[in-house]
């Protein structure tokens, strides 16, 4: 009978209400910013890997928080190019399972990274003497692993529930992508459990995440503040500003868009679609400017690339 109630079942996703007109225009910038997002994170990637110096614990976080930009971008790609580039906005419930299922595994894989490295930074600053044997190679590659496991995981259940409900109302999601309370709200079952289940995945994940990042650079204030020395003092803080503007770049939005799901019910439909653009697409875009911006061995590094590049094209044109 489940199976029944779901053969053809479809969803239709949501551009900016208003300039459906202009959606091929707007498909210009949109493709630019993931033309960006995808060559400046694999750049971060070919940066890291090709520079020995670069191999330490700092840039094995970068290159994790990388990946994921790189698979959060991947996963929204699809139905934002079919709704501006094709006008199709009918996506089949498989393909919207699969959909919501890697947003959320990517975007809570991006929030344990920025976990990961805020206890980098507490490390290097708190402990720098104890710095190379506590972030060890093995065990950066075993907590990449439990990042992994521990988003997957807890995603699993989630598009496996949706997949038993009976969906017998407009079928009208509020995005430009599936994302799980957006398909649970269309249900015209109970979805209590759910309801429940989606609480506690955030919770456990982000809502934890953000008060242990939050509770790190309390400890590393502390210990900054501890340091006789202020330009040492500046030094020490200076490390950790790339690190609050990714933070702050993937966490403000998101709080943004849920304060507006909660209490801006007068909100225009296009606030919730701006913002989760900004949740999801800002942080793969800037971050590695971001990186490039603040850290002195990657900016050389490219900066080396690209001279090396101009000068190989003067060679051959004097041949």
């Amino acid at each position: 009978m489940a199976d029944s109630n779901h053969t053809g079942t479809s969803f239709f996703l949501t551009g900016l209400p208003g300039l459906e007109a202009g959606h091929t225009w707007l498909s210009i910038p949109l493709c630019a910013m993931y033309v960006a997002a995808l060559a400046g994170n694999s750049l971060i990637l070919w940066v890291v890997r090709s520079e020995p110096s670069l191999h330490q614990p700092m840039y094995y976080f970068l290159s994790m928080l990388a990946m994921t930009d790189l698979g959060l971008s991947a996963s929204t790609l699809p139905t934002m190019l079919s709704i501006y580039m094709l006008g199709v906005r009918e996506v089949a419930l498989d393909v919207c399972l699969a959909q919501l299922f890697f947003i959320h595994t990517f975007s809570i894989m991006e929030s344990s990274v920025l976990l990961a490295m805020a206890f980098d930074r507490f490390v290097a600053i708190s402990k720098p003497l104890h710095y190379g044997t506590i972030l060890t190679s093995p065990r950066i590659a075993r907590l990449g692993l439990v990042i992994v496991v521990r988003s997957i995981g807890l995603h699993i259940p989630a598009p496996i529930m949706l997949k038993q409900l009976p969906y017998c109302r407009t079928r009208l999601l509020s995005h430009s992508y599936c994302l799980h309370p957006d398909v649970m709200k269309l249900a015209c079952a109970d979805t209590h459990i759910n309801s429940v289940y989606g609480l506690f995945v955030v919770l456990s994940t982000l809502g934890v995440d953000s008060v242990l990042i939050v509770l790190s650079y309390g400890l590393i204030l502390q210990t900054v503040l501890s340091i006789a020395s202020k330009a040492e003092r500046l030094k020490a803080l200076n490390t950790c500003v790339s690190h609050i503007c990714a933070v702050l770049l993937f966490y403000t939005p998101m709080i943004g868009l849920s304060m507006i799901h909660r209490f801006g019910r007068r909100a225009s439909p296009s606030s919730h679609v701006l913002l989760s653009y900004l949740h999801f697409l800002t942080p793969p875009l800037l971050n590695p400017v971001v990186y490039t911006i603040k850290t002195r061995q990657i900016r050389l590094k490219m900066l080396h690339l690209f001279r090396s590049d101009r000068t190989g094209i003067r060679d051959v044109q004097d041949c």
